[in-house]
């Protein structure tokens, strides 16, 4: 997921910079399979620390997000975009090198630069993921299903 891709959605680095007919179902999608209120969906949540979100979640909100916006989201895909431009030194034995955690700093932007860790192991990656990472991914098969 790679934030250069142009399109008619620009990519969001903060809850400011987001379109609202994509935030709004986006945030409903969340709100909806979380058991959530709407205002408690905030761009900056951790899905999984802020939100309480379980892998089952991640399944949920995923379909939610295809019928909503008629896309198809890929299981694993934001780290899949990160390995594939790392290539093989993404991780070894299940902790990602530094050439893995800059790619992953580079198609996450949304989430702060601190976050991504030596030491941080692959099984760590989905604890990073804010609502923003998802607004982000939408925004991404958005503008690759407008360029065809």
């Amino acid at each position: 997921m790679p934030p250069q891709l142009t399109g008619p959605y620009p990519i969001a680095l903060r809850a400011d910079d987001v379109v609202p007919e994509i935030w709004d179902p986006l945030a409903e999608a969340f709100a909806e399979a979380l058991g959530l209120d709407d205002d408690e969906v905030r761009f900056d949540a951790r899905v999984i620390g802020d939100l309480g979100a379980e892998s089952l979640d991640f399944l949920d909100i995923a379909f939610r997000l295809e019928r909503a916006f008629d896309i198809k989201i890929p299981r694993g895909g934001i780290e899949q975009s990160a390995r594939a431009e790392s290539g093989e030194a993404y991780e070894v034995d299940g902790v990602l090198t530094p050439l893995g955690l800059e790619k992953l700093r580079e198609v996450m932007p949304e989430v702060p630069r601190e976050e991504f860790v030596e030491g941080l192991k692959t099984t760590q990656v989905p604890e990073l993921f804010r609502v923003g990472t998802f607004y982000n991914l939408v925004v991404f098969l958005l503008n690759q299903k407008a360029e065809g």
